[in-house]
């Protein structure tokens, strides 16, 4: 039977939803799964990681680790998976994960597989889903021989179960030295009370159709009221409408919510390879034949500006 080594994520102290929802899914398959968990202030996460299911928790908790290093956390995951005999390195497709799988695949010898979105698990046989070529074809892959998997998988499409903390069983870490000539001088952290676009169970993005960047502020309290995340096409943000940090898409953030409104979005292929995933999606465009329509489950075809009013008067409603 298969072995998982999960690397955590942590964020404000906590660890990340991606995380919790890797250690559920490996608990509904019956697989064993121990966790890596590295950064700085962050052992009593550790219990939040047993009482999620993890068995063992590798720690590794230094003043040294509190900024994210690829050549430490690379050295670190290494050394759990040599004392956990894990036959599975599974990290989430976060821009920590999307870095570091990689570099584990390299230092280890292994190959890996990115952005994965569906696993079926067969004993020691995986086979796993990738959407591909901006999410026209679903590629299902399967390694070659028997050894160690590295898997990068998609947020959002396994459920994370409520959480009760448990006493974790911990293994320290020995702390990797960094490159005498690689030093991190500062880290510049925009501060922000919006929620985040790849946590979101909810996301409003804009598309061109709102017009401008008064538009764009006309369908923002839809999102707050929501208490959604504040999302754009590509269109919006090149035109300097939105910030690029607020982009969906294939070259943006790509997300899977549980309700994704697109307002005045037409659907570019490229805008659709990061929201298709979202379980239930509401697009509202003047255009019938949008590209959008094609992946929505609720499509309006209509103004905008008559359609959001519209919601955020029956989002009161269902308040009050």
């Amino acid at each position: 039977m298969s072995k998982i080594l999960i690397v955590a994520e942590v964020k404000n102290g906590e660890i990340k939803k991606n995380t919790l929802e890797l250690l559920s899914f490996a608990k509904a398959q019956g697989l064993e799964a121990d966790t890596v968990l590295n950064g700085s202030g962050i052992s009593g996460q550790a219990d939040v990681l047993a009482g999620q299911g993890a068995s063992t928790v590798y720690l590794a908790d230094d003043a040294s680790l509190e900024i994210y290093n690829t050549e430490q956390y690379t050295a670190l995951v290494a050394d759990a998976l040599q004392q956990s005999g894990a036959t599975q390195i599974w990290l989430s497709s976060s821009e920590l994960g999307r870095d570091l799988a990689p570099r584990v695949a390299a230092r280890l010898g292994v190959g890996a597989l990115s952005d994965v979105t569906e696993l079926e698990v067969n004993g020691d046989e995986i086979t796993a889903s990738r959407p591909c070529l901006s999410t026209k074809v679903v590629q299902k892959c399967k390694f070659s021989k028997d050894g160690l998997r590295v898997i990068s998988i998609r947020s959002g499409f396994f459920p994370a179960e409520d959480n009760t903390p448990a006493a974790a069983n911990t293994v320290s870490l020995s702390i990797a030295a960094t490159h005498p000539q690689l030093k991190v001088k500062e880290v510049q952290v925009e501060v922000s009370d919006e929620v985040e676009l790849n946590e979101a169970s909810i996301v409003v993005s804009a598309g061109r159709g709102v017009g401008g960047t008064e538009g764009c502020d006309f369908v923002k309290p839809l999102a707050t009221e929501l208490g959604a995340a504040f999302g754009a096409s590509r269109a919006v943000c090149d035109a300097g409408w939105m910030p690029h940090k607020h982009q969906v898409g294939q070259t943006g953030t790509m997300v899977t919510p549980d309700f994704y409104f697109a307002l005045g979005i037409s659907g570019a292929i490229q805008h659709l390879a990061g929201m298709s995933g979202s379980k239930v999606i509401v697009a509202v465009n003047k255009d019938p034949d949008a590209p959008i329509f094609k992946v929505a489950d609720y499509g309006i075809v209509g103004d905008l500006f008559k359609a959001v009013p519209a919601f955020r008067d029956e989002i009161g409603k269902v308040k009050n």
